[in-house]
Order: C-alpha cells, then structure tokens, then sequence
C-alpha cells in the first residue's frame, strides 16, 4: 500500500533519475568529505600545535638550566646546592629566588611564560628521576596575553617535558652529582587551530556546494546525451507503430557503441519490417487484382454458356444448325475454362511454393528438341517454319527437365501463335559464361515497346488484343518467368512490332532452387 501511494512521486524519466542518481552519488561523497576531513585536519593541527609546544618547552627548558647555572655561582666560591640535605630535603633558597615569584610578573618563571611559552605553565621538582612524586617544589603560573591576536582561542592541548640538572653540591666530581628532576608542563595555549578548522569547514562547505552545482549541470548534459538518443528511438518506435515506416533513429558518430549498435539494429529491423509489410501490401494488391482478373475471365465464357443455355432453351434447340453451332461454341468455352483452371492451379502452385524442382546434371538439348518436337504439329498446321539450333557438343547443366521444357513448350507456342503464316520461329541453345541461353526468335506480328514491360503480368493480353492475343489466358509468360525464377535465372523479351519477337531465357551454372518473384 505505502509503494503504490509512493510510486506515483517518484521519478519517471530516465533522465530526471540519472541526475538524481549523479547529484546523490556526488552529494554522499561530499558529504564524507565535509564530515571526514575537518576531523583529519584537527588532528593534524593538533599535532602541529603539541610540537610547537615541545620546541618552547625546551627552551623554558634551557632558559631555567642557564638561570640555575647563574644562581649557583654568584655570591660563593662554590656552587650552590639546588636540594638542601634538610630532612625533609628543601629547594635551596637561591634556586627560588632564581626561579622568581609567580605571582610577580618580572620573574623568571613568569617571564618565560608570557615571552616563551604562550601557554599555561606548571612547573616542579623532585630529588630525582627514581621518586618523581616526591615533589619538593611547584609553581603554576596561567598565560593571560593583555591582547589577545584575533583569531586565537585557547587549545585543549598539552605538553610535558621533563628534564633533569646536576647538583654539583653534593660532590666534588661531577659525574657522581645527583640529577634533580624538573617535570615542565605546558597548556591550553592560545592558537589558530579553532578559527583555522571553521575557516576550512567554510571553504569546504562552499566548495561542496559549487561542486554539487557544478555536478547537477554536467549531469543533465551528460544524462541528456545519454537519453537522445533513446528519445529518438522511442519516437521513432512510437512513428513505426503509428504507421509510419520510414522513421528511422539517426546513428551517433561518436558515443557509446551499444548506443549506436541499437541504432543500427532498430534501422534494420525498420528496414525489414517496411520491406516485409511492402511485399505484403504488393502481394495484397496483386492478390486483389490477380481476383479480379479470374472473375473477368472467368465472367467472359460463363456469360456465353448462360446465352447459348437460354437460347437453346427459348427454341433454338429445334434448329439443328444452330444447336450444332451453340454446342461448338459451348465446347471451345468448357475448354477454355478448362486451360484456365489448369494454368491458374499451376500458377498458384510455384507462387506458394508447394512445386520442388527435380534438379538434374542433363542434357538441355534434350528438352529444347522436344519442345521444338511438341510444337512442330502445330507450326505446320498454320503453316509456320519451326527450326532448331543447337550446338554439337553437350550441355549439360543441372534444370528440372519437366518445367523446363514447360518452359521452352509456351515460348515456342506463343511464337508460332503470333506468326502469320509462311513466318519462321527458331528455337536454339548456345553456352554463355556463367550458364547457357535459351532463345526462341519469330518473324511474328512483334510487341509495341509501351507493352514490353507488362508482358509477364497475369491476363496481360496488350491494350490492343488481336485474336490471337485474346484466345489465352493471359498466364503462361507468368508461368515462364515463375518457374525460370526457381532455376534463379532470367527472362527476357527484345520485340520490333512488324518485324518479330525474340525470348532469351538464361540458367546459371550452379542452379539452386529459389522462391519465384512476384
């Protein structure tokens, strides 16, 4: 329940959550950074701090050896002791007096304080390093600047320094003399460190914040680029899917390679799916005129049988004349019928690719003779001169012996049809690289220029059908140019109205069956 109430607020874009995620991202670092390196920068003040106090602490160090040294030797042939050997063991007058009075800001001890070790100073003695609580003297003298530099604060911060001094007193060789140990701390000295770490944490705050700034602008130009192009490509789905099959995305010439191999393979199922639905809208057309032109056909002989049906029905059944004329003219309509049954199955057929070829390494003169030897009953019944060129040698190229004699078979007998009588039709075979040429020429009544182009439609008869034109079905080119299709060969038509029409038909070598063009 709290997810679907929450969904609705977050955000949508893939842009908006890539700079959220960068500013998140940058935001979480500069924030470890913020909270991370001010307490790094402390403690490496600090340490700095605690060794400025080492380095005064040696010199209050010195400047109390050197006075010590002076209060010895004024005033006596002999040194002066640091412990009197009272019980209990006292400092020595004259080391107080050396030392000075804390409360008086002249002495020593203050002195060194206020010019030297800017710092809280306690001091004290003991008889040796062997018993450093036996403390016989201590002096505390607070560091209190009559004007404090702006900027300092006092530091939490201490140091202690011990070291020790002979007392030459207690024996006429040095090296056997005591050593009184002096133990120097010095505290909560007046420093920068305070000021110095709020004036970082300031500069890092700002810094933080131009670089978030910074951030948040170079992430939305990088998210911007980043998401062009899946807005491109979302708009041009959104265009593929309203209709439009010409939307492509524009390929980037520089950026990320996934960016672009999407492009590329978005343009390329675009490509295919405008291909695809192209060859289905052609296909739909052909398939919608290809109907109309077996209607058409088909109207023209059922419209006759139904006139000489109801002729012979209204009485001219009684005439015998005309009954044999009507059952004549009935006849070459049922055949007609019946051929145009024939090629339409046989078209529909290699278009739905239910014909395999029966591919065989033979002999193409075998099947131009017997087409040629099919034809020639014909061609001598019109009175037409059918001749056959072939070469002497063998040709032997791998065909379906069958279709292609269909093949050569329909060019020869559109030939012979479109001859006049006394013409000439020449069928011959000859090798050409790559494969061989099938060629059929006639001396016929030739195809105007304007017609080339439509011959190999289905029911194309020309805009001006002689009858000869007429008596077909319009389908058998369409068959030709079908099955050469499957062999992966080509055909074509050269035609001179009044002077003859030639079909070349050629065959690759290496022959493998294909689906035929539409």
């Amino acid at each position: 329940m709290i997810r679907r109430h929450l969904r609705p607020s977050a955000p949508s874009t893939v842009r908006t959550r890539l700079v959220l995620a960068f500013a998140g991202v940058l935001t979480f670092a500069l924030l470890l950074v913020v909270i991370a390196l001010p307490s790094l920068l402390d403690g490496y003040f600090a340490q700095q701090e605690r060794k400025n106090l080492e380095d005064r602490a040696r010199v209050v160090a010195a400047l109390i050896r050197l006075q010590l040294a002076d209060a010895q030797a004024l005033g006596s042939s002999s040194p002066r002791a640091i412990v009197l050997a009272t019980n209990p063991p006292t400092i020595a007058p004259g080391v107080l007096k050396a030392l000075g009075d804390p409360e008086d800001p002249n002495s020593l001890i203050s002195s060194v304080t206020a010019l030297v070790a800017q710092a809280d100073l306690d001091l004290s003695i003991a008889p040796d390093a062997e018993h450093p609580e036996d403390v016989l003297y201590r002096a505390q003298v607070a560091y209190s600047p009559d004007q404090p530099v702006a900027g300092q604060e006092r530091d939490n911060i201490d140091f202690t320094y011990s070291f020790t001094v002979e007392d030459p007193w207690w024996s006429q060789f040095s090296s056997l003399s005591p050593a009184r140990l002096f133990t120097l701390t010095l505290a909560d000295p007046y420093t920068f460190r305070a000021q110095t770490l709020r004036d970082v944490a300031g500069v890092l705050f700002a810094a933080a914040l131009v670089a978030l700034i910074v951030a948040v602008l170079a992430s939305v130009l990088i998210a911007q680029r980043l998401t062009t192009p899946i807005r491109r490509l979302t708009r041009a789905s959104r265009a593929l899917g309203e209709g439009d099959l010409t939307a492509r995305v524009p390929t980037p010439v520089s950026g990320s390679p996934e960016i672009s191999e999407l492009a590329t393979s978005f343009n390329r199922m675009a490509e295919r799916l405008e291909e695809s639905i192209e060859v289905i809208r052609k296909d739909r057309d052909r398939s919608r005129d290809f109907l109309a032109d077996v209607s058409h056909e088909l109207r023209t002989p059922i419209a006759a049988l139904r006139t000489f049906n109801e002729l012979l029905q209204e009485g001219a059944a009684d005439d015998p004349q005309a009954r044999q004329e009507f059952l004549e003219s009935s006849h070459r309509q049922i055949e007609r019928l019946d051929w145009l049954a024939t090629n339409l199955l046989e078209l529909s057929k290699l278009d739905s690719g239910l014909v395999a070829l029966d591919l065989r390494p033979d002999d193409l003169r075998a099947v131009v003779e017997a087409a040629v030897q099919q034809n020639d009953e014909a061609a001598r019944r019109k009175g037409v001169e059918l001749t056959l060129e072939l070469p002497d040698e063998p040709l032997r190229l791998r065909h379906d012996p069958q279709r292609m004699g269909q093949v050569v078979g329909n060019l020869i007998a559109n030939a012979v049809k479109f001859t006049p009588s006394g013409g000439r039709v020449t069928a011959g075979l000859e090798t050409v690289p790559d494969g061989a040429s099938i060629r059929v020429r006639d001396t016929g009544v030739g195809i105007p220029a304007d017609e080339l182009p439509h011959v190999f439609e289905r029911f194309y008869r020309g805009a001006q059908a002689n009858e000869e034109r007429g008596s077909g079905s319009g389908l058998g080119l369409s068959i030709v140019r079908s099955i050469v299709d499957m062999h992966g060969g080509t055909v074509t038509l050269e035609s001179t109205p009044g002077v003859g029409t030639e079909a070349i038909v050629f065959l690759p070598r290496e022959v493998t069956q294909s689906s035929p063009q539409p």
